[in-house]
């Protein structure tokens, strides 16, 4: 009994010089660092980059090293400060050689994230589907939630935590006849009354078929987005943006990132690998072009992409950007589990 409490004993020390050690290390020694604000200037033609110094002192300048004052990034950056513009009573009539308004600008701006810690917290299964039409200008949430199943389409009443026989059997019937296979293997909506309208969900059947699926006038609506040849599906995302030019995105099996637009037609973009469970993606877009910033273990990259075709323009990294000290952890930043890990 002495020996295994001398063992027991041990083998605690051991693991805990192996987990404390190294994150006692990187905490005396490694210092946050943190990429400085970047943005893709379509009337300059270049990254606008923005930077505090030791001195606590903000600079402007391109990737050549021009440098710009506040005044001249606002006129460099006329989406991203509309409002100042608008307010100065400097906006532009025209930027890039198009007409535009301070309302044209609003309309197309957004904003798009997606993290690790997102993509691989566990799931409960149960998905709410809004009325995408509905006769009232706010929307509403239902008073019953989905699931899927092998066999189909699961609604469940929450008064009374009781499956909806007919409404289940009317979605059921309908995914199958456009060739939904069950189970799904993911699922992509945003249940929420805080937006403009509502899009339903973006769905992968268990053969990575893509599909469309909302609630119209309490009838089911779905759509088979057609996909190139050889592409898998792996994840999708619903955008839901007040500009309504597209339905979502979709990450394919080799990380090739795609635009679906509002009418399901796919555009592949030139935007590299992007692995959603391991890379931080968040895009800045407008009618010019989008900022796209994805962010890998070690590096931010950035890419200006053209906002009609998905193409690239520029590009520009910051490389080591984050450090780690090999050793034991329990927990990471790309999901939420607490277990061990090398």
């Amino acid at each position: 009994m002495i020996r295994f409490s001398k063992i027991f004993f041990y083998v605690t020390v051991a693991v805990l010089l192996v987990w404390q050690l190294p994150w006692c290390y990187a905490f005396l020694t490694l210092k946050p660092v943190k990429a400085p604000f970047t943005m893709y200037s379509s009337v300059l033609g270049d990254f606008v980059i923005t930077q505090l110094d030791e001195n606590k002192q903000l600079h402007r300048y391109d990737t050549k090293g021009n440098t710009y004052t506040q005044q001249q990034v606002d006129s460099l950056l006329p989406s991203l400060y509309v409002r100042q513009l608008t307010a100065d009573e400097r906006f532009p009539d025209t930027i890039c050689g198009k007409a535009v308004s301070p309302k044209d600008i609003q309309l197309t701006n957004f904003t798009f994230k997606s993290v690790p810690s997102a993509i691989n917290a566990p799931q409960t299964g149960l998905y709410f589907l809004m009325e995408s039409m509905s006769k009232r200008v706010d929307l509403k949430m239902p008073e019953d939630a989905f699931r899927f199943t092998d066999k189909g389409m699961e609604f469940i009443r929450m008064e009374t935590n009781r499956i909806d026989e007919a409404k289940s059997k009317l979605f059921t019937d309908v995914l199958v006849q456009k060739g939904f296979a069950f189970p799904a293997s993911y699922a992509s909506g945003n249940p929420t009354t805080r937006k403009d309208y509502d899009e339903g969900y973006l769905v992968l059947d268990a053969n990575h078929k893509l599909f469309h699926l909302k609630c119209t006038k309490g009838r089911p609506y779905v759509k088979a987005i057609q996909l190139p040849e050889g592409v898998l599906p792996e994840y999708v995302f619903i955008t839901e943006f007040r500009s309504r030019r597209t339905l979502g995105y979709m990450v394919d099996s080799k990380h090739h990132f795609y635009v679906i637009n509002s009418d399901g037609s796919l555009v592949k973009s030139a935007l590299p690998g992007f692995d959603p469970a391991k890379d931080e993606l968040t895009i800045f877009g407008n009618m010019f072009d989008w900022t796209v910033k994805l962010s890998t273990n070690k590096d931010d990259y950035y890419y200006a992409l053209d906002a009609t075709d998905y193409s690239l323009i520029k590009e520009h990294a910051y490389k080591d950007m984050r450090r780690s000290v090999p050793g034991l952890s329990f927990t990471s930043p790309d999901d939420k589990f607490v277990m061990p890990r090398f």
